[in-house]
């Protein structure tokens, strides 16, 4: 490029200058060429940056993704357990768990608790407790009651057990409530 400016320019000796317009013609010569190679500067600048802004935006979308991928996949991990969890609850609350023998009954709540535990330290917990107060976007309530003890707007019986991850709740407990 610095070639090109040079013949663009066409610069001759100082005593073949002349006059001063011939000096004048040859300085705006030089501010043109100045100003063209200013605007260049300005548009490869431009661009660079551009380039600079596109790259980092599309680094934080592919984290955003790669995360929320994670998330989705943990989330159906969880969602694949929660069936066994449903079992074993069904199973512990069962008539037949009273004639199970104590160590067989110890073994399945050890494994029951390891479930649970496995899920509480990737973040999710388990929702409805009874004497909790209600809260409808964790709980689905299936029946209200007067007949139970308890203080009014608290779970007096979980149905299902549900599940939250932060706040995301993943499945929604399901309860009766004192009325």
């Amino acid at each position: 490029m610095n070639d090109k400016i040079v013949e663009d320019i066409d610069f001759e000796p100082e005593d073949e200058l002349g006059d001063l317009g011939a000096a004048n013609m040859k300085m705006r010569k030089l501010r043109d060429e100045l100003e063209k190679t200013k605007k260049e500067r300005q548009e490869y600048l431009d661009g660079w940056q551009r380039c600079k802004a596109d790259s980092v935006n599309a680094k934080k979308e592919a984290e955003t993704r790669g995360a929320r991928s994670s998330e989705i996949l943990r989330e159906a991990l969880v969602h694949d357990i929660i069936p066994a969890l449903d079992s074993f609850d069904m199973a512990i609350g069962g008539e037949a768990w009273a004639t199970v023998s104590d160590g067989w009954k110890s073994g399945m709540e050890m494994v029951h608790d390891q479930l649970l535990d496995a899920l509480r330290r990737h973040g999710v917990e388990r929702v409805g407790k009874v004497g909790e107060k209600i809260d409808h976007t964790a709980h689905e309530v299936l029946e209200e009651r007067d007949d139970v003890a308890g203080e009014s707007g608290t779970i007096v019986r979980v149905l299902r057990a549900g599940y939250r991850s932060g706040e995301r709740v993943l499945r929604p407990a399901q309860v009766i409530v004192k009325t």
